[in-house]
């Protein structure tokens, strides 16, 4: 066994000691150096990567401010298109289509020609005035056909609008499955329900003799002038300019045509109680005017044979259109 003196051990510990200072004493400015020179190696490199994401930032922003300059401008132009379109006079014939009848502008002027020539000899074998005969024969010739006209268009405008929404979400589920946008409008066109089957068939015709879609799309609100229509063709000339998510503009499209439409429940059922009270303050004085000749009808009969009751009838209709007018404004509102 070998012994091992502690003195000398503890100068071998010391002698390490001293001799490790020493090297650290020497090496510490060379360690710091190297520290310093990592430390700014890490700062110019971060440094850069930021400046990388800035710029990556900066094109970023660039590039979205060009696209919506550029869906600002095609929004403008076909704001400005439809704008021009929408001031221009409705024809017969425009109408007759937006009512999804067939007939020609020709045979709706006779029918009403001979509407009105009805009710002209039934009044004559009444024995009416020569006053109420004309009245009778603006009104059946030029009034009530135009009027049966456009209670048609609206009916067939309500009903576009139920069977529209349901037709973007199949629109969308087929782009989604991998379907062109062109199939999926044919598909409308050929399985979907009327009237919206038939304006897209249009939009397909339309397509066969060489407009684009976008252009095709855009006809569609010359025979359907509803602004859900018009967002439609805006949502397609957008897309097709600018480029983007297709079935998600369609789809939401929907949700919002969806959301409008309840709106519009909502706010009728709503100003429900102030249509009937418009209603009823309108038809009170007719009301009256009809119990008081059926009670005392000499009471009554002056106004229609002395020229001062014609005169008291004509201001009194005047006021009454009037007030029609306005609480007919007051209760009807557009979304």
């Amino acid at each position: 066994m070998f012994g091992f003196d502690p003195i000398v051990l503890a100068i071998v510990v010391l002698a390490a000691v001293s001799a490790a200072a020493v090297a650290y004493a020497l090496m510490y400015s060379r360690i710091e150096a190297d520290k310093k020179s990592a430390s700014r190696i890490d700062r110019v490199k971060s440094a850069e990567s930021d400046r990388v994401k800035v710029k990556a930032a900066r094109d970023r922003v660039q590039e979205m401010s060009k696209r919506r300059k550029s869906v600002q401008d095609n929004l403008k132009d076909l704001e400005k298109r439809q704008h021009e379109k929408t001031k221009k006079t409705l024809t017969m014939k425009s109408r007759l289509v937006q009512a999804g009848l067939t007939i020609t502008v020709g045979k709706f002027y006779i029918i009403s020609a001979i509407f009105a020539c009805v009710l002209l000899l039934m009044a004559f074998l009444i024995g009416v005035s020569l006053m109420v005969i004309i009245g009778i024969a603006v009104v059946a010739g030029l009034g009530l056909p135009r009027w049966i006209v456009g209670f048609l268009i609206k009916r067939r405008q309500n009903k576009f609008l139920n069977e529209l929404p349901n037709a973007l979400d199949v629109i969308t589920r087929s782009i989604k499955s991998g379907l062109p946008l062109n199939d999926a409008i044919r598909l409308i066109a050929t399985e979907g329900t009327e009237p919206v089957k038939s304006e897209f068939r249009r939009v397909i015709e339309a397509q066969q003799v060489g407009l684009s879609i976008p252009d095709a799309c855009a006809r569609m609100t010359a025979h359907m002038p509803l602004q859900e229509v018009s967002f439609f063709a805006i949502v397609i000339a957008i897309q097709s300019q600018a480029g983007g998510n297709l079935s998600e503009a369609i789809g939401n499209l929907s949700k919002v045509i969806r959301e409008r439409r309840k709106m519009k429940a909502k706010v009728s059922a709503l100003s429900m109680e102030a249509k009937a009270s418009a209603v009823i303050i309108g038809a009170l004085p007719f009301i009256v005017a009809t119990l008081v000749y059926l009670t005392s009808p000499s009471y009554m009969m002056i106004l229609f044979t002395d020229p001062r009751g014609h005169f008291i009838m004509g201001v009194s209709a005047i006021w009454m259109s009037i007030g029609i007018f306005v609480m007919r404004n007051m209760v009807n509102f557009d979304i």
